[in-house]
């Protein structure tokens, strides 16, 4: 198997693991685990990286695919990693969805009796759910890196002896 078609296989199956933890993601929405601000903002970078991984299926495994699917997974890790600071309260995170509600002494009177908020704001501070001991957002960042990981293999076999 040449370089190109290894780096090919390598850039489907990182694609596919960015799929298959959006997927996951939008199932645990419909169990009912609504996702906080941090939570979608970790969904973005996975869809560039499945992008990237369709494109590749388009075009053919070009450098720039693996460029973008790299950084959309480290992106996502990165958030994730974030995400999980601000869970375990290692440093605060947005004002509009964490923290003891100390942002609410800068509204006024008017404002604090307002109906015309959002009813269910998800606090991005609160873990909503984890495995064995785990949150989902550091289960992200863990395979973010990971993925991040296959699409660098994958561009170091585009740049190896004999690839296209």
């Amino acid at each position: 198997m040449t370089p190109a078609a290894q780096a090919r296989r390598l850039m489907y199956l990182a694609a596919a693991g960015s799929a298959a933890l959006l997927i996951g993601a939008f199932i645990f929405q419909a169990l009912g685990y609504a996702p906080c601000k941090l939570c979608i903002w970790q969904r973005w970078p996975h869809g560039a990286a499945v992008g990237a991984g369709l494109l590749v299926a388009l075009t053919g495994p070009w450098f720039i695919w693996s460029v973008i699917g790299t950084f959309g997974a480290l992106i996502s890790g990165g958030l994730g990693f974030y995400h999980t600071g601000v869970e375990k309260g290692w440093w605060e995170g947005p004002t509009s969805c964490s923290g003891d509600g100390n942002a609410l002494s800068g509204l006024s009177g008017a404002d604090l009796l307002s109906t015309d908020v959002p009813v269910d704001i998800v606090m991005c501070d609160d873990v909503a759910w984890a495995f064995m001991g785990i949150s989902m957002a550091s289960w992200n960042a863990v395979f973010s890196l990971l993925l991040a990981f296959i699409w660098l293999q994958a561009s170091k076999k585009l740049h190896s002896k004999g690839a296209a």
